[in-house]
């Protein structure tokens, strides 16, 4: 559920935007089927489902209207925020502990996309025409390879990776949100290395 946002739903979002925002209801729909039922797992499951799709529809709004503008990236990501924060008391406190973590590691990303000066690149990378992206995707991979940036982002990693280890020990629920920010340094990383190897296949690219 952390893999798909980057490499499934944006090439979607990019095709038919619409179609993507709407299959959120059928997520929602299974979620809050399974999240009723009295079996663990298929509650945790429903849970899971319900907690995704909150990020999910962030991400169809924001890539496939609002992609030009990374400003507005965090708090699109963050629209349901109030709402994940009233229900960790709840019974739904495992959905709203996933689409929390979920938007720590977005928060993270942004963060050091911004500090390393990736940023700049941004604008250009998602509105590029198919055969002028590519290459500027790559380039903007190149930015990071340099000391500072790669300090910076072994500092960032190290601290994301031991925030999650922390809250791994902390109960069900908050262990599910640690393994999804650690979940989210390796795709971070693994962003990072198609973008350098095989810009196409980033997910970014018109």
């Amino acid at each position: 559920m952390v893999v798909l946002p980057v490499f499934l739903q944006a090439p979607w979002v990019r095709l038919h935007p619409f179609s993507a925002a709407v299959f959120t209801t059928l997520l929602v729909a299974a979620g809050v089927v399974l999240g009723s039922s009295a079996d663990k797992q298929r509650n945790a499951l429903g849970q899971l489902l319900v907690g995704f799709s909150g990020s999910w529809l962030a991400g169809c709004v924001f890539w496939g209207w609002l992609r030009a503008h990374p400003v507005l990236h965090l708090p699109v990501e963050a629209f349901a925020l109030p709402l994940a924060m009233t229900g960790l008391t709840g019974r739904w406190r495992l959905a709203c502990s996933f689409y929390l973590s979920s938007l720590i590691g977005t928060a993270c990303t942004d963060l050091m996309v911004a500090v390393t000066g990736v940023m700049k690149y941004w604008p250009s990378v998602v509105s590029a025409p198919f055969d002028e992206a590519p290459a500027l995707l790559h380039d903007a991979g190149l930015q990071l390879l340099h000391p500072l940036p790669m300090l910076g982002l072994g500092i960032a990693a190290v601290l994301i990776i031991a925030l999650g280890q922390r809250l791994r020990a902390a109960g069900e629920s908050w262990e599910m949100a640690g393994a999804v920010l650690v979940t989210t340094v390796w795709v971070d990383g693994l962003f990072l290395l198609t973008a350098l190897v095989q810009p196409s296949l980033s997910g970014l690219i018109e």
